[in-house]
């Protein structure tokens, strides 16, 4: 039991702060992008979203041994075994400072394709094109070289302490950024400003979790094992075609874009992004809380124990991704028109696509979580490498073809291949059982999902006959209703809903 209220209270608190921290970066985000628009050039907006994509597919240097060392550091942080911890920390520094240099290397070699890669840029001379990008990778490569510290703080189911770094960096980088924008209009001086800003956080921060855990300054540290290095090596070279799939899958949206359509466009979609991606942040930060308490569940209690908690997360992401994807299908548009006006509004079609991606990225999210910290890395290997493959060509082709809606049409069919076999995984290896509930499930789960979105298309007619702000939060409030009553309804007698209804009574009665 006192495992079970622990796991609760760190979640409960990096929900919390995860919140905090999302409300605060997401008003200054949306703030500097308004005046981002006003002050400087489309075209600029879309260089910014291709290099941001760029570094994120460079990511791929770090070739998931982050993932295998967190895995790894789930039992000594639970039998508080501090001198393999020291070991495991030790090998991190070292792959890290390599992941780093990697970054660096092989991101000034993609530097003299830039002109080739970046379409329709005439406004943007070859010189700058490059050094907004070195900016770009250096942000990107020293990151690296603090990062390995949060591995132990987030595997320590203290993640909120990463959250409220990182929040109050953003909230000093992008307020300066305002400013530097209100003052100049210079792109370079609004890069160099979170450049100088996000150095000194590593510093900073480098120092902080130094005197937190003062063994990681520690010289005298044994070498791990044979067996615990070979663990650590099968489980990365297994992460390895991970972190290759999902780069191809995920961190090439945007380069693809900008490649075969024009770089204006990524800025236009890089609009509904935002958005999506901070509620994602919202929603995400849940999930992503409860990890660390996943590798401890499967650390301590029995596989029926972990199978009733699976259920629970997975019922409760269906129906927080149902929720706000139904939202985003009705709503996103005439957000982005009240934001930024027609000019940056997407065709319904296509932004169907992009939620349909959200939502089937939303139930896979526990599946992958509960995999992660099972540490499963091994059983599907091949399968992200064979899913970024489907994506770079169906993507590519379809872009070249009918334009920027089949980026995305390749971005949900490949992605849909794992909402397929991942669960068969999970429910073979981790609960010794057949997956055909974890369908059935889906059937039930998605049939609710789409009457509720009719329902509401319909009523939107009505609360949104016009794009205007009263009639925008009164189709909001409606969704809401609409949503959640039908749901409740619809699951108001499973043992998930009941679970979850049971914390919060639980929590009132421990105030």
């Amino acid at each position: 039991m006192a495992n079970t209220s622990g796991r609760v209270k760190n979640t409960v608190r990096n929900i919390f702060f995860g919140y905090l921290g999302t409300v605060i970066t997401a008003l200054l985000g949306f703030g500097a992008r308004k005046l981002f628009i006003l002050r400087l050039s489309e075209t600029l907006l879309g260089v910014n979203e291709f290099y941001t994509g760029i570094l994120s597919a460079l990511s791929l240097a770090e070739l998931g041994i982050g993932t295998a060392l967190n895995f790894s550091l789930y039992k000594p942080i639970a039998e508080n075994d501090t001198e393999t911890i020291k070991s495991y920390m030790s090998l991190y520094k070292k792959a890290y400072r390599i992941i780093a240099v990697t970054v660096g290397v092989i991101g000034l070699a993609i530097a003299p394709f830039l002109p080739y890669i970046v379409k329709d840029s005439a406004d943007v001379s070859v010189r700058d094109l490059t050094l907004y990008y070195l900016i770009f990778l250096f942000n990107s490569a020293t990151s690296y070289l603090v990062a390995y510290k949060y591995s132990l703080v987030n595997a320590q189911q203290k993640s909120y302490i990463q959250t409220n770094i990182t929040t109050v960096t953003k909230m000093v980088s992008v307020t300066a950024q305002i400013v530097i924008l209100f003052l100049t209009s210079s792109f370079y001086a609004y890069l160099l400003t979170d450049a100088c800003v996000q150095l000194l956080q590593k510093i900073v921060v480098s120092r902080y979790l130094d005197r937190m855990y003062p063994y990681l300054e520690d010289k005298d540290v044994k070498p791990l094992s044979k067996e615990q290095t070979d663990i650590v090596k099968e489980k990365t070279a297994s992460l390895l075609w991970l972190k290759i799939g999902d780069t191809a899958r995920l961190q090439t949206d945007s380069i693809i874009i900008t490649a075969f359509i024009d770089v204006a466009t990524t800025g236009l979609v890089g609009n509904f992004n935002m958005v999506i991606n901070t509620i994602s942040s919202f929603v995400n930060t849940i999930f992503n809380a409860a990890l660390p308490g996943f590798g401890n569940l499967i650390a301590t209690e029995s596989k029926r124990r972990q199978y009733e908690m699976f259920k629970v997360y997975r019922f409760f992401a269906v129906w927080i991704y149902g929720f706000s994807a139904v939202g985003f299908y009705i709503l996103l548009t005439p957000l982005i028109v009240i934001m930024y006006g027609e000019q940056w509004a997407m065709a319904q079609y296509i932004l169907a696509w992009i939620v349909l991606e959200y939502y089937l990225k939303g139930e896979r999210i526990v599946v992958n979580n509960f995999k992660t910290a099972a540490g499963k890395f091994e059983q599907d290997k091949y399968l992200a490498m064979i899913q970024g493959m489907v994506n770079l060509i169906i993507s590519i082709v379809l872009a070249i073809k009918i334009g920027l809606v089949g980026v995305y049409i390749g971005t949900v069919v490949s992605g849909v291949i794992a909402n397929f076999v991942r669960p068969v995984i999970i429910y073979h290896d981790c609960f010794d059982m057949k997956v055909r509930e974890y369908f059935m499930d889906s059937l039930k789960y998605h049939i609710v999902l789409l009457a509720t979105l009719v329902i509401c298309i319909f009523l939107g007619r009505y609360t949104l006959p016009v794009i205007s702000i009263p009639a925008f939060v009164i189709t909001a409030l409606m969704i809401t209703v609409i949503y959640n009553v039908i749901f409740i309804a619809a699951f108001g007698r499973s043992e998930e809903l009941k679970y979850l209804i049971g914390i919060i009574y639980r929590r009132k009665a421990n105030k």
